[in-house]
């Protein structure tokens, strides 16, 4: 599947680099591209300037907001970003078509960091924009959302995370998830954190990108996972995670490499299991497999290390798992020493995450109209007070 990505804001331009490294790692294993162009976009000039990967032209960082903002940011406010975007959108929407094989595009990708700012008031706008233009081709979201710290810090994060999320939903066609707060450790420094997170959220995008697209007959699957099981599979709320068992290699006789009896299949087969297991622990939000509509699993893993009784079982384990959804499938023959699962839960019926931001969002809302109506209030009993003062004007 290819895709084209487009980051906004801090959060989403960061994580949009990540999709350009993957790209080359495509290339330089594959021969392939997954991306068929990277954008960032952006109110403040020197985040845009920190990015690592993306063409540091005017064409693939692009500045918007320059004449209210003077290249500095809009702060934490969505309200700020969404009109920003709505003015200078278009210079969004006509870069993507110099993307070098924009036509080639299977989807549009839209990144953003839900805490506010430019990236969580814009994506809405923009995303609306590209399905206007760009009939037929399908436009996701990638919504990373904020750390506990940053909720507990600033309720207004919360609100504008519940703002974002309620405005991209209502216009993508599906949405990505990132629950920043998953991928934390506590002994790195935080520079170390949030370039690990971001590699973190975007890789395990890249198996499921590359699987359809390799055209080399021996890394072709039984069953290939192509860019139409993908887009199938993906509505509305939406979890992906990739999990990894390394395969052991003990050292075999030539003539003992035919013997495999059935306790080594059986170790095989729960290697796959272990693998998927791993995948359902690092889901990219928390939520339970029961609650979605659509799933999908894609195993790669050397082809001699990969069989039907494997793909049956994992089949029949994410069946038990999401009962209520449809499963697509699809296997990915390559070389390593790991068998690699990505799971991808859609449609999701209910996320507690989500119905928390709504909640608390709801209740601030309410407290602030009620400390606005307080603080009327008050400025007109002092202005009533000092009515009868002279003026020195």
């Amino acid at each position: 599947m290819r895709l084209l990505v487009i980051g906004l804001g801090q959060c989403g331009s960061r994580v949009a680099d990540q999709f350009v490294r993957l790209n080359k790692q495509a290339q330089s294993h594959w021969g392939i591209n997954i991306v068929t162009g990277t954008f960032a976009v952006n109110t403040d000039q020197t985040d845009l300037t920190g990015l690592t990967h993306i063409g540091s032209d005017f064409m693939h960082r692009i500045l918007i907001g320059g004449r209210k903002t003077w290249g500095h940011g809009v702060g934490k406010v969505n309200e700020m970003g969404a009109e920003l975007a709505r003015e200078d959108g278009d210079k969004v929407v006509d870069a993507v078509r110099t993307a070098s094989n924009f036509y080639q595009t299977h989807a549009f990708l839209l990144i953003c960091g839900a805490a506010g700012g430019t990236g969580s008031g814009a994506i809405s706008v923009i995303a609306q924009m590209l399905k206007e233009r760009y009939v037929g081709k399908p436009v996701y979201s990638l919504v990373v959302l904020p750390f506990e710290h940053e909720e507990m810090a600033e309720l207004r994060s919360v609100y504008n995370t519940a703002t974002c999320l309620k405005s991209i939903q209502s216009v993508a066609d599906g949405v990505f998830l990132a629950d920043n707060q998953r991928y934390v450790r506590k002994d790195a420094s935080l520079a170390m954190n949030l370039d690990r997170i971001n590699s973190t959220i975007a890789e395990p995008f890249y198996d499921m990108m590359c699987a359809g697209e390799i055209s080399k007959y021996k890394y072709v699957g039984a069953k290939v996972l192509d860019a139409g099981d993908i887009m199938q599979s993906i509505d509305g709320w939406t979890a992906i995670g990739v999990g990894r068992a390394q395969i052991p290699r003990a050292f075999r006789f030539p003539w003992e490499l035919a013997k495999t009896g059935f306790k080594e299949k059986g170790e095989e087969t729960l290697r796959a299991m272990q693998a998927m297991d791993a995948a359902f622990s690092e889901l990219s939000i928390g939520c339970s497999p029961e609650d979605a509509g659509r799933a999908l699993y894609l195993m790669s893993a050397p082809a001699k290390d990969m069989s039907m009784d494997i793909a049956k079982g994992l089949g029949d384990y994410l069946r038990e798992l999401a009962e209520n959804a449809v499963i697509r499938a699809g296997d990915f023959p390559r070389g390593g020493t790991s068998v690699d699962v990505t799971v991808i839960l859609s449609q999701l019926a209910f996320v507690q995450k989500i119905r928390d931001y709504y909640d608390r969002a709801t209740a601030f809302a309410q407290t602030q109209k009620e400390r606005i109506k307080e603080t009327s209030g008050r400025l007109r009993d002092m202005e009533e007070a000092a009515k009868g003062l002279p003026s020195l004007i």
